[in-house]
């Protein structure tokens, strides 16, 4: 399982981004789960690179999972259109 941090905005959205990219590539299971449960403070940015690691799971061949989406970040997928993206493990 990849951890998100407790703060996801677009100052640390590259860096958050290449840490799960580093996971996915050493992880062994046909499913990555990514826990944003410790999630607390976040803007768009969070999503954005939910859905680009979601891309990446996907083009190597591995199904992809979140775990502990807060309330408020689901009403702001909801919002934007993709919650059906980011399927709670």
């Amino acid at each position: 399982m990849l951890l998100l941090p407790s703060e996801l905005t677009h100052v640390q959205a590259r860096a958050c981004l290449q840490m799960l990219l580093q996971g996915l590539r050493s992880h062994g299971d046909a499913s990555v789960t990514v826990d944003a449960s410790a999630l607390q403070r976040f803007d768009s940015a969070a999503l954005a690179v939910l859905l680009e690691f979601r891309r990446e799971c996907l083009a190597a061949g591995k199904q992809f999972v979140v775990r502990g989406l807060t309330p408020r970040l689901a009403d702001l997928a909801a919002l934007y259109g993709i919650a059906g993206l980011l399927p709670a493990a």
